[in-house]
């Protein structure tokens, strides 16, 4: 019998090894090795590991034996980029078929490893909510906080799962034994209304703001309502749009009690060295301190979607060479050409080798000259520890920020006829940062400016399924309306269990 991967049902990972990393930030624990879940969770120290074992797969670089980056295949999938990479495409197939949807199967593609990363997850935050009313010492406060951010995690992840998946199975508490082979997948309906479930019930628990120094990363009320909001929002029911609106504007709105802000310098939101600024609402962390290395593939703590996405063979200044993945479209770069933002999110090789700025560099699979700038392997944020450094660049991804929720808000009040002044006003807000002049609140302009505004950050695939827009802007790939909406069921997951594929694969 193959593997399955919906549920851990023997261990739960606690050592420090095993655990995303983030700098100066409270998943930095000390080892404690492996557990049996049964007798674990007999003090408050193992309870608050436990609680960062269920944070522990946001940061996933690998998983079903492949890199689970979400960062790659989201952006393979999506306009904005292409797979690339080396051997004619025969490099990471799971991303090329993705990026080539007549080649997606139930047996080719990324959804092994987005199967496994979040129902991993949702399996660590079920643990620990059923452990936390028996923790000899936790006190009340610790305990409804616990509580609060594995409800924030299990909705975070089923999110994940049901915008990529549509149909998945439903687990709100551990299975044991064969009970897995026997589960069903659940309604869409039923997923979503668990998930904003946990999220309602964890927001009065979680702390308005946290220590960056500390507890960087941790789930805070801003980040749920935030959450929130873009569940009801991905929902696509227009008379619930002002709801998320009222939960975006307690984020947006001036002065909010959480301290968000729109930096006023478009490239420091993603400095390494800038991390957990004002704009980062919910943030998923790498660090090099570690100093991954090959041997320990499951353990890697850095951020190696950077390596993919630099220019393979790269000669010069400012780059480290890459592996050549994710090379951005022509059709992006032509939309972004001209924008102050341009600069920021793509690199231009082929410009800097003509005008001598770098040498050479091999052009890979689907090669286009350009390429990810916000995530791009720069010397400046190369490890100089231990480990190899390919596996160790420190870039952190924003999962939620400012300018996304300020236009998804602005979006949630045009369709919902709520207020176009203030819809206008926060969609310019975003395009004032960057020194573009004011436009109409309009449903058009409001999607125009996510895809300036968050190019090659893993949005734009799943704003074009939920807008219904995918069929006409990923034709070129193979899209097909109906089928490609959702990644098929792993096929491994079918074997010996009731679940069922999802249609026309």
């Amino acid at each position: 019998m193959k593997r399955k991967y919906l549920y851990q049902f023997c261990f739960v990972i606690l050592g420090a090894s095993a655990l995303y990393g983030c700098k100066k930030s409270f998943l930095d624990v000390d080892p404690v090795g492996l557990n049996l879940e049964v007798n674990y969770y007999s003090n408050p120290d193992e309870a608050f590991t436990g609680v960062v074992a269920a944070y522990d797969p946001l940061g996933m670089e690998t998983a079903a034996g492949t890199y689970a980056n979400k960062l790659g295949p989201l952006n393979a999938a999506s306009d904005d980029c292409f797979a690339g990479g080396a051997d004619g495409g025969a490099d990471m197939a799971t991303w090329q078929a993705w990026n080539n949807y007549s080649a997606l199967t139930p047996a080719v593609g990324p959804q092994d490893a987005f199967w496994r990363r979040n129902f991993v997850g949702v399996s660590r935050a079920n643990i620990i909510l059923s452990k936390l009313g028996n923790v000899p010492g936790l006190s009340t406060a610790l305990k409804a906080r616990y509580i609060a951010e594995s409800k924030f995690l299990r909705a975070y992840y089923y999110f994940d799962l049901v915008r990529l998946f549509t149909n998945v199975p439903l687990f709100t508490a551990p299975i044991e034994g064969d009970a897995i082979y026997t589960q069903v997948q659940a309604t869409p309906e039923a997923v979503y209304a668990q998930i904003e479930a946990d999220l309602k019930d964890a927001i009065p628990d979680l702390p308005v703001n946290v220590s960056i120094a500390s507890e960087g990363g941790r789930a805070t009320q801003g980040a749920a309502k935030a959450l929130l909001g873009k569940v009801i929002l991905y929902q696509n029911n227009d008379s619930r749009m002002i709801e998320a609106a009222n939960l975006f504007d307690d984020v947006n709105k001036s002065g909010n009690v959480y301290g968000y802000e729109l930096l006023t310098s478009f490239p420091a939101i993603f400095r390494p060295d800038n991390k957990f600024n004002k704009e980062s609402i919910f943030e998923i962390s790498h660090t090099p301190v570690a100093n991954s290395s090959w041997n320990g593939w499951d353990v890697i703590e850095g951020n190696v979607y950077c390596q993919m996405i630099g220019a393979r063979g790269y000669s010069g200044n400012i780059y480290e060479s890459g592996w050549g993945f994710n090379p951005v479209t022509d059709a992006l770069h032509d939309f972004m050409y001209g924008d102050p933002r341009y600069q920021y999110t793509i690199a231009d090789i082929d410009s800097m080798v003509a005008v001598g700025a770098a040498s050479n560099y091999e052009p890979g699979y689907q090669n286009t000259g350009f390429f990810v700038q916000k995530f791009a392997p720069l010397k400046a944020w190369r490890s100089t520890g231990g480990g190899n450094a390919e596996l160790n660049y420190p870039n952190n991804v924003i999962e939620i920020r400012l300018a996304d929720t300020y236009l998804m808000q602005a979006e949630a009040l045009v369709r919902g006829g709520g207020d176009l002044v203030k819809a206008a006003g926060l969609l310019n807000a975003v395009r004032a940062r960057v020194s573009l002049l004011p436009v109409a609140a309009t449903i058009e302009n409001i999607y125009r400016e996510r895809r300036a505004e968050l190019a090659t950050e893993g949005h734009r695939w799943f704003d074009l399924v939920r807008t219904g827009r995918a069929a006409a802007a990923l034709s070129s790939k193979g899209f097909v309306a109906g089928k490609h909406d959702r990644l098929p069921i792993p096929l491994n997951e079918l074997s010996n269990t009731q679940l069922k594929q999802n249609p026309n694969y």
